[in-house]
């Protein structure tokens, strides 16, 4: 752990830093809250929230940014003149040297410096009596809206050292209310007769625990039910709830009352609906020059009507002569919002008469075209200078469907140890907000659920990069919302073409293979020498690979060796292939979260993939290798299953702790291998972060060659964030995992294959401590790993290079997972 010093080092220094700095004499800095119910301790976060004032914010047990503020000084100068004041002598010696507008501008970075420290931190919290007493009712008020009438509260204030203190409340609930008598009265005929269609839904029960929060839910329940059949003009202003407490405090008697309008409630249809489809508050009076109908529903446009009707009504739930309902108007929004067409959308109704209204819907298109150029600058242990381009359009309402068009196009330069070296390539895509399928299969899911199709395709030409690929790509899949938390995603086609144009530079691409094998020749040959790395000797250097290969009797001698160049046959089979990758696939995904804000949640998602079994099907032909082929390029055959689930924990004052464990597997069969571009890999910033991405694995070997991969994968991470002051935050993790081999191929050594659960205990471990900042838009993120068990050591893998000089710095953007 000395090694970790620096690290310590500052964790001291924080926790030597004052908290009572600013606290003055006649004042107690809150250093703890304890609650009392019945006795018994209570932390839990609904009563928490009730605390008037809680202690400053802590992370790791320190409160940091308090700390950060003591080091700023509320008390200092405000102004450069009363800071001259403060400070002559430093006032006076620039103004002496330089002017006077030196010195205030030398005080207002003074005075700036002082406000960031104050402003990004947090004041001490000092006990307020005031503040007390409010939490003291606040708590009684909370155990009376639970149905302890009779609850009895009290608190203490305590000090605990110098300038510190701490406040105990204590809670006796007494004994609790239950509901005895529900009565209800009616005034409105219309809204009696539906009440009884769904009374027994009622949040409000004989002999139920008397809570405030039912009370809420059948408000709520009522307003919802009651306006999704029609009655437009209800709300919660119309429901009353008296309770009886006074005769006898533990049995409550309920009278619930709904009553009428003035003019008595109706059940209210739509009569039209009118849909504005290029609505702008400056041209709200203009005239509309086109219109049309389709179901019944008015379309206007104030020049050319570019929507057409027959689609866009494929997201309006509202329909002409149909019972109003809050439901449809809102589900109508949502699907409006999700054509990503329309900047605002608005629904506003009017009445016609008694029972009829009227629905119009105003839309505000998005422009229809959308250009966009990006460029970035890099470098890399592989890319010594690296700068590339892209350039994409959007275009909207393509076909008159709210369809989104994209194109792109890339391009990259850079300089690398084997020359300069580029890549271009292109995307389209084409996205339809509607199922589009023949033989009716369209109808399987209902527009509800938001139905999606995607086509796309893309083509990319690489020089000088790795062997220099082709690769295209085309595929079609479907998208729809089961419900608010689960999606399901259908792949019916993703399919990939990769070539290989330069397989002969392969050793000089991969030079530490080649390094590899001039030592195995050394002892496989004494007297052969393995030609030099270069295009002209590519086929005798694989020759003598094979050789060695064939070579029982080397295999016995030099096992290590001879695994050694398993290896590396394995890798150039993979990598030198060329592949049709035609893969469908099924993803499922559940998600718990209801908004950004919502820090305690569970994302669970699901895919199950296979490639190649259709056209492995209808193929007849084979290579040398017993592998399916079409036009004499072999078809990936396998099935692939990828299980993700994460789980977040909101644990108070902005500290969260996140979970990742992901699960993923590649069966083959038919001798195919596994394409490169679909196999596993572990290591870098959004994996297992004390390693750089295909630096580990598989299993236990070691990780020498410069792209590692498997066809098992196991991630387990934990991350507890916390913040530090104003916009930047910390973290601490911990990453769990490894890659392994289960092809069964001859070509992979032993410590490469997963040997059942045995095999876990060859997972590497890395841990470490990051910094991210807030920019709003997005996070940028550094993260900095140590190794902390390291699997392909022969002795002592625990620690051995838990230090800085070995660590590995992520730069990320967004959080890892």
């Amino acid at each position: 752990m000395k090694k970790l010093s620096f690290f310590f080092l500052l964790v001291v220094l924080f926790s030597s830093c004052s908290t009572i700095k600013y606290v003055k004499e006649n004042e107690l800095l809150l250093t703890k809250n304890t609650v009392y119910i019945d006795s018994v301790k209570n932390s839990s976060e609904n009563i928490t929230e009730l605390l008037m004032q809680r202690p400053n914010a802590k992370a790791l047990g320190m409160p940091l940014s308090l700390y950060f503020y003591n080091f700023g000084n509320p008390e200092a100068p405000k102004t450069p003149s009363e800071w001259g004041k403060e400070n002559p002598k430093t006032y006076n010696f620039f103004k002496d040297i330089f002017s006077e507008k030196q010195s205030i501008s030398v005080a207002k970075t003074a005075i700036g410096f002082n406000n960031w420290f104050l402003n990004s931190g947090q004041p001490p919290i000092i006990v307020d009596d005031t503040k007390t007493k409010k939490t003291v009712d606040n708590l009684k008020a909370y155990f009376q809206t639970e149905g302890y009438f009779r609850a009895n509260v009290s608190s203490k204030k305590d000090t605990v050292g110098k300038k510190k203190g701490e406040i105990n409340y204590y809670i006796t609930k007494g004994n609790p209310s239950y509901l005895d008598t529900i009565k209800t009265f009616i005034t409105s005929p219309i809204l009696d007769s539906l009440y009884q269609l769904t009374k027994d839904k009622s949040y409000l029960k004989s002999g139920d625990h008397y809570k405030n929060e039912n009370f809420i839910k059948e408000a709520n329940r009522l307003v919802k039910f009651f306006r999704n059949e029609g009655v437009f003009h209800f709300n919660e202003n119309y429901i009353s709830f008296e309770n009886d407490t006074l005769t006898n405090y533990e049995k409550t008697d309920v009278d619930i009352t709904i009553s009428d309008r003035t003019v008595p409630f109706q059940i209210q249809k739509i009569k039209k609906v009118n849909v504005f489809t290029d609505y702008t508050y400056s041209k709200r009076n203009a005239e509309h020059k086109d219109t049309a109908s389709y179901g019944g529903i008015d379309f206007y446009a104030h020049r050319k009507l570019k929507y057409n009707p027959k689609y866009l009504s494929q997201s309006l739930f509202i329909k002409p002569n149909t019972v109003y309902s809050d439901s449809l108007r809102n589900l109508t929004r949502t699907h409006l919002r999700g054509l990503k067409n329309f900047k605002a959308t608005s629904i506003r109704y009017s009445e016609l008469s008694e029972n009829e209204l009227e629905a119009n819907v105003f839309l505000t298109p998005i422009e229809k075209y959308t250009l966009g150029f990006e460029t970035e600058l890099s470098r890399s242990n592989i890319r010594n200078f690296d700068i590339s381009l892209k350039f994409s359009l959007t275009n909207r309402n393509t076909f008159k469907g709210a369809e989104l068009f994209k194109f792109s196009t890339f391009g990259s330069y850079f300089s690398s140890n084997n020359g300069p070296g580029w890549e271009i390539g292109s995307d389209i895509s084409l996205e339809v907000p509607r199922f589009m399928a023949p033989f009716g299969l369209h109808k399987l899911v209902p527009k509800r659920m938001f139905p999606r199709t995607k086509f796309y395709s893309g083509v990319g030409i690489q020089r000088n990069i790795g062997l220099d690929k082709q690769n295209i790509s085309v595929g079609v899949d479907y998208k729809w919302d089961y419900d608010q938390k689960k999606s399901i995603q259908l792949e019916l086609l993703n399919a990939q073409y990769i070539r290989n144009l330069n397989v002969t530079n392969y050793f000089s691409i991969y030079n530490s293979e080649y390094r590899k094998l001039n030592e195995v020749a050394e002892v496989f040959n004494p007297s052969y020498t393995l030609p030099k790395n270069e295009v002209s000797n590519f086929n005798e250097i694989v020759g003598f690979m094979r050789s060695v290969i064939d070579d029982t009797s080397f295999e016995n001698s030099n096992p290590d060796e001879y695994q050694s160049v398993l290896n590396i046959a394995n890798r150039f089979n993979i990598v030198t292939t060329d592949f049709l990758i035609p893969e469908i696939a099924y993803g499922y995904t559940y998600n718990t979260q209801e908004n950004i804000k919502d820090a305690s949640f569970s994302f669970l998602k699901i895919r199950i993939a296979n490639s190649g079994n259709i056209l492995g099907f209808l193929s007849n032909t084979t290579n040398s290798l017993g592998q399916k082929t079409v036009f004499k390029i072999p078809v990936a055959q396998y099935f692939k299953t990828d299980i993700e689930y994460k789980k977040y924990w909101n644990l108070g004052d902005n500290n969260i702790l996140a979970h990742r464990t992901f699960l993923g597997a590649i069966f083959t069969y038919n001798n195919s291998d596994v394409p490169f571009s679909r196999s596993y890999f572990a290591g870098g910033s959004n994996d297992i972060r004390a390693w750089r991405t295909y630096d580990l694995g598989p299993g236990t070997r070691t990780p020498v060659l410069e792209y590692n991969i498997g066809s098992l994968k196991f991630l387990t991470s934990f991350e507890y964030r916390f913040d530090v002051f104003g916009s930047l935050e910390s973290a601490l993790f911990i990453d769990a995992g490894n890659i392994w081999d289960i092809t069964n191929s001859e070509l992979v050594d032993n410590p490469s294959k997963f040997k059942g659960f045995e095999s876990l205990q060859d997972m590497a471990i890395g841990a470490g401590f990051g910094l991210r900042y807030d920019f709003k838009f997005l996070i940028a993120r550094l993260d900095l790993g140590f190794k902390a068990h390291e699997p392909y050591l022969k002795e002592n893998k625990w620690f051995q290079n838990f230090n800085f000089s070995r660590s590995i710095l992520n730069i990320g953007i967004n959080y890892p997972f």
